[in-house]
């Protein structure tokens, strides 16, 4: 699981970058998620509010049709004013992105921070 909570390009990049090398790697045999909140639910936005080069949509998009979950802090949006119609197709809503990743450490996943 992957904590994405910054708007920045690079970051961005990095952490995309990084979830598509262990799906090539991996393929079948691994579970990526990558948990958005605070300015990094930016990338899963229809409109994002935080300027980013829209080929890193393109990309997260891309990542999805292979396996990757995008989730996306229900506490984020709320404070946004947004609702589920707010994000790109591929995203999940989950309660709070913090204790989302909690739980899928419980469950076994790392934790991967940028």
């Amino acid at each position: 699981v992957y904590q994405c909570n910054k708007a920045d390009p690079d970051y961005l990049q990095h952490i995309l970058f990084s979830a598509g090398e262990l799906i090539r790697k991996y393929g079948d045999d691994i579970e990526v998620v990558i948990d958005t909140f605070g300015p990094g639910i930016h990338l899963v936005g229809k409109l994002p509010q935080r300027p980013f080069p829209p080929e890193l949509q393109q990309r997260a998009g891309s990542l999805a049709e292979y396996g990757v979950a995008f989730h996306a802090c229900g506490n984020t949006m709320h404070s946004l004013g947004w609702s589920d119609k707010d994000l790109l197709p591929f995203a999940q809503i989950v309660p709070i992105g913090v204790d989302d990743i909690m739980q899928l450490q419980e469950q076994g996943f790392a934790y991967m921070s940028w």
